[in-house]
């Protein structure tokens, strides 16, 4: 019989050609039919799997030998993507918004690379298969009509809705926010499928907002019952016997304390610093020995690798284990006997690590301290706490002294520490924010901080020492483009840095950091250094830390809430009980699971940040929902081609888009990461003190629109002749000006001569410009010169159109100013400076199957096969003819019979090509 492995050793071989599958039954020189039909099996198997492909030639090969990069597709909500490629010598591969294809956010696919920049840096490609799905169930907002429905999914990422037939409605309703499992895919034109199988409740009910972002993210909530009942049968207590048994060592007699925030109830790590006759400080870093309770394959090991880690939302904690075990037997609460692993670390006047031990103990914690107890202690000295804790008052300053020097050896090694501020959000008892303020960083945390640090250094360069499978927390040296770019950007300030973008000290940027204390560069520059940075990850190699200057580094002191922790307190364990050794076999077993723990251990972590921080904005767009028109000081945090960002004093932070920049017309610079205006030149960048006021709040999508505060309402200046401007160069990037030109000529050309440039030049209406684009400069000889923009388009009217648009948004209307009803055209017409912000307008690709249907608004004719979806409502700004300007209201899309209503569009066959411009 044929086998897997015999054809894989057939296609792996150094001359193999791309062979049929009639050629493969010869080199394999099958004669039986059965083993025929295995051959066929095998090859669809493979093929299924992604292991090797078939190209147009119904040819066989390996994806690396026919030039296809396999990895996961990272998508933005403008609609282009990266792949991230499971090869880390690759880099990452550009994916423009038409090269998708049918993939989705997350899913798994092969991409052919097109085109590589000439320093071989950028690449670009495209789609060429799925093979994988990540995305089995969407959660979204239900909108149904008699016949069919779609969801609006809530992850931006997805950019297509998903179409509903009637019969699986499952009792939605308009409004309400609905899970659904997609029943098939998109193909070809036809949008995916979906059939709602729970209904959270209507999008603005109390709760529904938390529970969505859970679905959103397929977070798991309650324990399956199998679980619940192994997690029952762990004991209260533990026993005299056990210990002696174990040969744990008895540290009960030690002022052992642990600290933590007052809500905390997982106290998993405890501490306790005692100086030495030699003048030295021992450090004794204890953490519960959660693994002699999670047994390696166990049904609560099983799921606490899926779960991969706590996940800590606005509202609530969903735990990587049961409360049972969490809140119970490893927890080190007071005055009670717990089971722990322990690190002790001797360090001498230069903070250096002459001595360690790691070994199994028993631990009674003296008393359970809270952050803000230990600081009003040494900060304050509080009267009542300094005698209520008196016998362990020395402890706490020695602990101090011994934190802040292994913290200044840090910052004299290079380790970055970056000083940002937290927030925290405070709820009432409805789950409705009432508060906003910044987590407390006291030298309380600053201790825990440091000694966990200690620990985690200690442990792994232990175990990389002896050489035993292990998973360590890597920082991998940034990017060598990004750094370039910071580089520059800090020389900007003056600011020199040692060393080149491929061979710099992290040193040296500590040193920036320390430049810049106090100045006013301080939080443009620290912005910019952490996003040339790379997201820390887990790995089976040990390649050292970059942020943290340290050459090895683990996750060793939370195995409650993280499964790497809980892996390597099993290693550990094992390694002392086996005499600093494994077996072969069991360090063979463990090497060949550590690559795979690690890498579903860093998708979980990325996923819990996520939802992490869609509670967060959720929560702080609700708290500033009725603080519409009031004013607050704040900072300038982020700049961008469509405006700049703002963050408040509460950390909450909104959006000045460009068009409410009514003094003057900006343009983005991206090497400076300014925005500089035209006529004034006028500067914002990152780190300014600005005050703006509360413009809107969109609980659809969790954002904030700030406006400048003592901004004119008025029109725009004229602008400057063109011929006086400098240059454009070849920059893609102008503040939102001039369209799409350059890189995406087609739109351009559309929007010069579609059908709405040539409906309203044909017009002929005066124009009422907001905006007004008046040529004021002087002819130049031998030259004609232009027409302003309103002339170029035929007297359009420009107005200020907002850069992200109400998801219902009818975005198929043009204004004009001569008439009182709008005219039909392909997208909206306006002179004003277009913005590359979000545009939330949707495509319905409704293909065979579905209609044929690709527009935001309903077909006026009724097509074969599924209705295509409509939006009965038109809701955002919309163009008042008399009052010549934007209003907000809800207009009916279905007459088109009278002047302030907007009409319906003609559905279009074509798929509109994408209009987006490739990040820089």
């Amino acid at each position: 019989m044929i086998t897997e492995q015999q054809v894989l050793d057939v296609i792996k071989s150094i001359d193999y050609k791309p062979m049929t599958y009639q050629e493969l039954e010869q080199q394999l020189e099958i004669q039986a039919a059965s083993d025929f039909k295995e051959l066929v099996k095998i090859l669809n198997e493979l093929e299924h799997t992604g292991v090797i492909v078939q190209n147009k030639s119904h040819r066989y090969g390996l994806p690396e030998h026919m030039d296809l990069v396999r990895g996961r597709i990272q998508a933005h909500a403008k609609g282009f993507a990266f792949l991230i490629p499971e090869e880390k010598e690759h880099g990452d591969v550009y994916i423009n918004a038409n090269d998708m294809g049918t993939a989705m956010n997350g899913d798994i696919v092969f991409v052919k690379v097109t085109s590589r920049s000439t320093t071989g840096g950028r690449m670009e490609g495209e789609v060429v298969r799925v093979i994988t799905r990540k995305n089995t169930r969407i959660v979204g907002v239900f909108q149904g009509l008699d016949t069919y429905g779609f969801i609006i999914p809530d992850d931006k990422r997805i950019n297509r809705d998903i179409f509903v037939p009637k019969e699986s409605f499952g009792g939605a309703v308009e409004g309400e926010k609905v899970v659904a499992e997609i029943v098939s895919y998109p193909e070809g034109r036809a949008a995916a499928e979906g059939r709602i199988v729970e209904v959270l409740g209507h999008k603005d009910d109390p709760g529904v907002d938390i529970l969505s972002v859970i679905r959103k993210h397929q977070l798991p909530e309650s324990f399956p019952d199998e679980i619940m009942d192994e997690a029952q049968a762990a004991p209260d207590s533990i026993t005299d016997a056990e210990i002696v048994e174990q040969g744990r060592r008895d540290l009960r007699d030690k002022n052992i304390v642990t600290i933590d925030g007052e809500d905390a109830k997982d106290l998993d790590d405890a501490v306790n610093v005692e100086r030495l006759d030699n003048g030295h400080y021992r450090l004794g870093v204890h953490i519960a020995d959660v693994g002699y309770y999670v047994k390696e394959g166990s049904k609560l090991d099983i799921e606490a690798y899926n779960r991969g880690c706590s996940v800590y939302l606005v509202d609530r904690v969903i735990p990587m284990l049961p409360h049972r075990l969490s809140n119970g037997i490893c927890s080190l609460h007071p005055q009670v006997d717990r089971l722990t692993l322990s690190c002790e670390m001797e360090f001498d006047e230069h903070m250096k690590v002459v001595k360690h031990e790691i070994f199994t103990s028993v631990i009674k914690t003296k008393e359970r301290m809270t952050y803000t107890n230990v600081r009003k202690i040494l900060e304050d000295e509080d009267p009542e706490l300094l005698e209520r804790y008196a016998p362990l008052v020395e402890d706490f300053k020695l602990m101090r002294e011994l934190a802040m020097q292994l913290r200044d050896m840090r910052a004299r090694r290079g380790a970055v520490d970056f000083d940002f501020d937290e927030a925290k959000i405070i709820l009432d008892e409805k789950g409705r924010p009432i508060d906003i303020v910044k987590r407390e960083r006291s030298v309380a945390e600053q201790i825990i901080e440091e000694f966990m640090l200690a620990a985690n250094e200690t442990v792994a360069e232990h175990f990389s020492t002896l050489q035993v499978p292990f998973l360590y927390r890597i920082h991998e040296n940034p990017d060598q483009e990004k750094l370039q770019n910071f580089l520059a950007f800090a020389s900007n300030f003056g600011h020199v840095i040692k060393g080149t973008g491929d061979h710099i000290h992290p040193r040296a940027l500590q040193q920036l950091l320390q430049d810049i204390k106090g100045e006013k560069e301080e939080t443009v520059i620290s912005t910019m250094m952490l996003r040339s940075m790379k997201q820390a990850k887990y790995s089976a190699d040990s390649s050292g830390h970059f942020g943290l200057a340290a050459d090895y580094y683990s996750h060793f002191t939370s195995p409650i809430r993280r499964y790497p922790d809980l892996v390597i307190h099993r290693v550990i364990r094992e390694v002392i009980e086996n005499g600093g050794k494994l077996k072969p076999k069991r360090q063979d077993y463990l090497n060949s699971r550590m690559a795979d723990i690690a890498q579903q251990s860093s998708e979980r972590e990325r996923v819990a940040v996520d939802a992490e921080r869609d509670t967060d904005q959720l929560k702080k767009a609700e708290y500033m929902l009725d603080k519409v028109g009031e004013e607050f000081e704040g900072i300038i945090s982020s700049v961008t081609s469509f405006g700049m960002f703002i963050e408040l004093d509460n950390t909450v932070e909104g959006l000045i888009r460009l068009g409410m920049l009514t003094d003057d017309y900006y343009h983005f610079d991206d090497k400076q990461m300014i925005l500089l205006g035209e006529r004034t030149s006028k500067i914002y960048r990152i780190g300014d003190a600005i005050t703006v006021r509360v413009a809107r709040v969109n609980m659809e999508d969790h954002t904030i629109d700030f406006e400048l505060k003592d901004m004119p309402k008025s029109n725009r200046p004229e602008r400057a002749d063109r011929g006086a401007r400098p240059p454009r160069g070849d920059s893609d990037r102008r503040g939102g000006r001039g369209g799409d030109r350059g890189k995406n000529k087609a739109a351009s050309k559309a929007a010069k001569f579609g059908k709405a440039a040539k409906a309203a030049k044909a017009t002929k209406a005066p124009s009422t410009s907001v905006a007004p684009t008046t040529d004021t400069g002087s002819k130049k000889p031998g030259r004609r010169k232009r027409k302003s923009s309103a002339a170029a388009s035929g007297q359009t009217t420009a107005v200020n159109v907002p850069t992200t648009q109400p998801r219902n948004l009818d975005s198929t209307t043009a204004v004009n100013a001569g008439e009182g009803k709008p005219k039909k055209a392909k997208g909206i017409s306006t002179n004003a400076p277009k913005s590359s912000g979000k545009d939330n307008s949707r495509n319905f690709n409704f293909g065979s199957g579905k209609g044929g249907y690709n527009s935001p608004v309903e077909s006026s004719k009724k097509r074969k096969g599924s209705p295509a979806p409509r939006r009965k409502k038109i809701e955002g700004p919309v163009f008042d003819p008399e009052a010549g300007n934007i209003q907000t209201s809800s207009a009916k899309v279905d007459t088109g019979k009278t002047g302030g209503e907007v009409k319906k569009s003609r559905p279009r066959k074509r798929k509109p090509k994408s209009t987006e411009q490739k990040p820089e």
